[in-house]
Formats: C-alpha cells, sequence, structure tokens
C-alpha cells in the first residue's frame, strides 16, 4: 500500500514537472515570438522615423527653397515697381532727351523747325535699350538685288545667345519706296521672328520731309549733281540712324547692308574692346573700307553727328571722320607725323578685319563697286 501511494506521488511528480516544463517551454516560445515581434516593431519604427526624418528634411529643403522665392519675387517686384515709379516720373524726361536729341536736327535744317516732334517711324521695335552694342545698318533699294537678307543672317548667326541678348541690331530703311519697304519688313518678320520677338532686331522708317528739299528733288540730270545729291543722302542716313540707337547702347557699331561678317565676330569686338586700358580713343576700326565696322562710344556720338551735319554737303563720311580727327588732336603750328603719331592711339585699328563688303550692285543706280577689304 505505502509502494502504491509512493509510486503514485511519483508519478504526480513527474507529471507536474512535465506539465511545468511544457509550460516554460511555451512561455520561453511565446516570449521569444514576444521578442522577435517587438524586435520587427522596433525596426518598423526605425524605418519609419527614418522615413519621417527624410521627409521632413525634404520638407524643410522645399519650404526653404519657397521661402528663397518669395522672397526674390518679393524683391523682384518690388525692384520693378521702384522702376515703374521712375519711370513713370522720369518718362517726360526721357521722351524730353529723345526728342531734343533730334531736335538738333531744327538747327541745320530749317525745314524742319516748323515740323512738331521729330522722331524716325519705328516699324518694329520693342524699345529695347541698356544693352551694350547697338548694330546700325542702313538701307536703300538697290537696282535688282538687294544684299540685306545675307548681312542680317551673318550678322545674327555669328552671335552667341547671350551676345543676343546684349545687343541690338537696327535696319534703318531710308528709302520712300514703299515696296521695299514692305519687302524689307516681309523679309524679316519671317526670317528672323525670334530676334524680332525678342526685340534684338529693330526696323526703323526715315521719313521723306527730314531731308532738305535739294534731296527729295530729282530734278537734275548730270552725274557730277546725282552722286553728290547720293552722298549727301547717305551722310544724313546714317546721322539719323545714329540719333536713333545713341540712347540704346554703350557702343555704337556702324555696318552697311551689304557686308558679311567673320565667325566670332562679336565676341572679338568685345574683348577688344574690353582690353583697351584708356578711355581716350576717339573709335576703333573693325574694317579698313569706308566707313564699315567703324565702332563709337554712344557717348561721343553727338560730337559726331553735329559735325557730319555741319559739313553734309561737302565731302563723304569717312573723309569727314578723318578731318574731325585732324580738327580734334592736330595742333596749330604741329607736324603731320607728330599728329599722325598721336591720332594711332585715339584711332585705333583692329587686324584682321571683322567685316568684308561684299555688294557688287552700288545703292547708287546704274554703277558697280568690287570694293574688298585685304585685311579681311
Amino acid at each position: 500500500m505505502r509502494a502504491k501511494l509512493v509510486n503514485w506521488l511519483t508519478s504526480l511528480l513527474v507529471v507536474m514537472l512535465f506539465s511545468f516544463f511544457c509550460f516554460c517551454i511555451s512561455r520561453m516560445t511565446q516570449t521569444r515570438n514576444q521578442l522577435i515581434n517587438c524586435r520587427n516593431h522596433i525596426l518598423e519604427f526605425k524605418e519609419s522615423f527614418l522615413r519621417l526624418k527624410n521627409k521632413t528634411e525634404r520638407n524643410s529643403q522645399e519650404l526653404t527653397e519657397v521661402l528663397s522665392k518669395l522672397n526674390y519675387d518679393i524683391r523682384r517686384r518690388k525692384h520693378v515697381s521702384i522702376n515703374l515709379v521712375g519711370k513713370n516720373v522720369n518718362t517726360l524726361d526721357k521722351n524730353e532727351i529723345v526728342s531734343n536729341t533730334f531736335e538738333d536736327l531744327k538747327f541745320f535744317f530749317p525745314h524742319l523747325r516748323k515740323v512738331g516732334r521729330i522722331y524716325p517711324d519705328v516699324i518694329i521695335g520693342k524699345e529695347k535699350a541698356d544693352v551694350s552694342f547697338a548694330l546700325g545698318i542702313s538701307t536703300v533699294k538697290r537696282q535688282t538685288h538687294s544684299y540685306l537678307k545675307q548681312t542680317l543672317t551673318s550678322l545674327i548667326t555669328r552671335m552667341t545667345p547671350s551676345e543676343e541678348k546684349d545687343s541690338v541690331v537696327i535696319v534703318s530703311i531710308a528709302d520712300s519706296n514703299e515696296d521695299y519697304l514692305k519687302s524689307v519688313v516681309d523679309m524679316i518678320t519671317q526670317k528672323f521672328k525670334k530676334q524680332v520677338k525678342s526685340g534684338s532686331l529693330e526696323v526703323i522708317s526715315i521719313p521723306a520731309f527730314f531731308y532738305p528739299d535739294m534731296l527729295r528733288a530729282n530734278q537734275s540730270t548730270e552725274d557730277s549733281q546725282k552722286l553728290e545729291r547720293w552722298q549727301t543722302k547717305q551722310i544724313l542716313d546714317f546721322c539719323f540712324l545714329m540719333l536713333y540707337a545713341q540712347p540704346k547702347a554703350m557702343y555704337y557699331l556702324q555696318l552697311e547692308d551689304d557686308i558679311i561678317a567673320k565667325k566670332m565676330y562679336f565676341t572679338k569686338i568685345t574683348d577688344f574692346v574690353r582690353s583697351i586700358t584708356s578711355n581716350n580713343w576717339f573709335y576703333v576700326e573693325f574694317s579698313v573700307l569706308g566707313f564699315i565696322g567703324k565702332l563709337f562710344k554712344s557717348e561721343d556720338l553727338t560730337e559726331f553727328i553735329r559735325f557730319f551735319l555741319m559739313f553734309y554737303k561737302d565731302k563723304p563720311i569717312d573723309l569727314l571722320l578723318l578731318d574731325l580727327l585732324q580738327v580734334k588732336m592736330c595742333h596749330t603750328g604741329e607736324t603731320p607725323d607728330k599728329c599722325a603719331e598721336r591720332n594711332k592711339q585715339i584711332r585705333i585699328r583692329y587686324k584682321p578685319s571683322l567685316f568684308q563688303h561684299v555688294g557688287t550692285q552700288s545703292s547708287y543706280l546704274g554703277t558697280e563697286r568690287y570694293l574688298k577689304d585685304i585685311y579681311y
């Protein structure tokens, strides 16, 4: 009996120990699973935290960019507002300056004194100004052929986008022929849409009443008088164009409607002008031919224009330019060699030439010119 009791107690103890052992294993397994789940939750939390941190950083960066852009827009609008206010305040002054510039014509041409406002007809233009360079081209109808499209293509396609942005090309139609005016405008609006849209290409027309009666009348049949009248009108064409271009740019480059430009001509001009250490130069020659490729400081143009208008009946414009140098720089009693040496410092010549004359049919009716720049 006692032995049975011991066996029963032993069996009970074994069962209890086994049950406890199973319970412990179950709890350990459960705990392990909980630990694994906890670890997974921690990892998920860590990943979520990292994602949130990255998103916060991106949002912070985007917010910073938005705030910066907002501040920039506020400053820009404030600046524009100030400029608009200044423009409104100074509109009268600006108009008066432009008007007064052309009012000088009345001193030289009495027939204009009864005219009100004197200003060329702006056919295509967006009032582009505050640029470094204005390129002026005066054009008239030739007998059978026009070189203007070739000239503009050469000039514009050989500019970089930044150079185009910092310049304005001005075509001045100095011809009363309405068909020619229309043909030029149609060609430019079709071929150079981008430049017209940006304001980098302008077209103006010189009204016939600008010219003295002697140039508007064609009663003379003598060739010498016709040539003289053609040369005289050409000088005035250049003067009117200079007056229009002067307030637009720091420098003015005189060209003609039958030339081509070298590759990178604009870059070479810019680099060369910046390399000139003295500001006392009078003009720079980028071509040795006539009045082609002559670069002036716009602030000096008034002096040139007035001199040309004083003597426009006497000589071609390239010879008047030399006469002005003589008057300005050669002292009384000075030897020609000494004067010529001084002129080299203010009349700067760039080599090789950047522009070549390609027209053979002259704008002077019925003549041909095979003129080439040997330094091109």
